[in-house]
């Protein structure tokens, strides 16, 4: 594949760097999101996540009319609602706002899971079942409430979602394990798989999505695309550190004690036991790091396997200065034309 063909996105979850403060890493998305503007990279998503200090965001809608305002071209995304913590009429008229404020510029990408552990799930949503029938009834409902109608004798044929406007936000389902591609094939959406948080079945689930499509009235061609940890640097050490630092952030979220904000001094000396040595061969398959004639090739070989033109590097740094250049560097290669 053509690098020249490669497009590349930005999913961002606000990670709270240490030393940092909450406020300072919301207003890193905001400086990030503009920085990907200019750099033209297609679109920028943020995430929902509950009950963890490491990560600020939490309400990727209301931070979305934020970024939205502040950029002039890059599509502004969630990635995503998690619609168990939601009502689908909540999420239609949030985003039919959102759409009213910026037409033709959002993504609505939604998830299944809570973006939390289960207690605070249930704080979010007490009705929540965690039922898969339950989502695929949301995405019927939302589908309805975004083109005002509904079955003749339900609440949805007598409910609108205000505020009603002509443009409808570009639907997408997000998964780690392929079944929601299905749901995205069979309602007209597009698909993104989440590489970055499971490093199996990937290709297989967007063939999936591929050879199930249906188009709907809002896509009418598939678009699909891969999300991946990525860090792009010419320090070789920056490189090992970042690395290093990737791999205590995994080990400590698999031993259940959450994700913590830390540095390459706080991790250095840190000895892992044969368990955690061989979780950490793993989970760095979820992750690419390299110099930008390293990035090239891994990048464009993702780009191939999965069959997808749009990569989203997902990068959490130590520096953010680092961050910045990392997505710099791989526009360089992929976004110069």
């Amino acid at each position: 594949m053509n690098t020249k063909n490669i497009r590349l996105s930005v999913l961002d979850q606000s990670p709270v760097r240490k030393g940092v403060t909450a406020e300072q890493a919301v207003h890193e998305t905001v400086e990030l999101a503009k920085y990907a503007d200019q750099l033209g990279y297609t679109r920028f998503w943020v995430s929902e996540h509950h009950n963890t200090g490491a990560l600020a965001g939490s309400t990727p809608e209301v931070l979305m009319a934020h970024l939205a305002g502040q950029t002039k071209n890059i599509r502004i995304g969630s990635g995503g609602v998690m619609m168990p913590n939601h009502s689908a009429l909540k999420v239609a008229e949030n985003f039919r706002m959102l759409e009213a404020l910026f037409p033709g510029r959002i993504d609505l990408g939604m998830g299944r899971a809570p973006g939390t552990d289960r207690l605070t799930a249930a704080m979010l949503n007490p009705s929540n079942q965690f039922r898969e029938q339950d989502f695929v009834e949301q995405l019927y409902d939302l589908n309805n409430f975004f083109h005002d109608r509904g079955e003749p004798g339900t609440p949805q044929s007598k409910i609108r979602a205000i505020p009603q406007v002509k443009t409808v936000p570009a639907m997408w389902l997000l998964s780690s394990s392929g079944q929601s591609g299905i749901f995205a094939a069979h309602f007209g959406m597009g698909f993104s798989f989440a590489h970055f948080i499971n490093p199996n079945g990937g290709p297989e689930a967007v063939a999936a999505y591929r050879e199930r499509f249906k188009p709907s009235e809002d896509m009418q061609q598939q678009q699909a695309n891969m999300a991946i940890f990525a860090f792009c640097s010419e320090d070789e050490e920056k490189i090992r550190r970042h690395q290093a630092l990737m791999d205590y952030r995994f080990n400590q979220f698999e031993k259940g004690a959450g994700i913590v904000p830390v540095g390459y001094e706080d991790i250095k000396d840190v000895v892992y036991s044969p368990g955690e040595l061989e979780r950490i061969q793993y989970n760095r398959k979820r992750v690419i790091t390299g110099n930008p004639d390293q990035m090239k090739e891994k990048i464009t070989r993702l780009a191939v396997d999965y069959d997808v033109d749009e990569i989203i590097p997902v990068t959490i740094t130590e520096d953010f200065e680092d961050r910045l250049t990392s997505y710099k560097l791989l526009a360089e290669i992929f976004l110069r034309r």
